[in-house]
């Protein structure tokens, strides 16, 4: 884990969950989600946000980050369990973002049948 996380995440030990996002899944990603685990913390991948310059290093480490302990989660499926239900107060302007279809992220065809990385 690169030292700022860690200063960052020394500063708020109230701090159970973390969402991680970003690029090179099989590198910056998995290690920082590897070493959060250690630490006990709760990770949630955004995989619709997480890249790759292989298809195949994406999913491996997204199966190697699932089979450790991390959530794979897609950001509108984060987006709404944070939100919790229509009472929030920030909903409609949530639901507008969200309303829109997403561009695929090649993933879907991943997590049906029976691919072997995510059985």
């Amino acid at each position: 884990m690169v030292p700022v996380v860690r200063q960052e995440l020394d500063s708020r030990p109230q701090v159970r969950s973390v969402l991680l996002c970003g690029i090179e899944t099989q590198a910056c990603i998995m290690n920082t989600a590897l070493d959060l685990l250690d630490l006990g913390l709760q990770v949630h991948v955004v995989v619709d946000a997480c890249s790759s310059r292989s298809q195949v290093d994406r999913l491996v480490a997204l199966a190697r980050m699932r089979q450790s302990g991390a959530f794979l989660s897609t950001s509108e499926g984060l987006i709404l369990q944070l939100v919790g239900d229509a009472a929030h107060p920030q909903f409609k302007e949530i639901q507008k973002i969200i309303k829109e279809p997403a561009p695929d992220s090649g993933l879907l065809g991943f997590f049906q049948g029976q691919n072997p990385l995510f059985r």
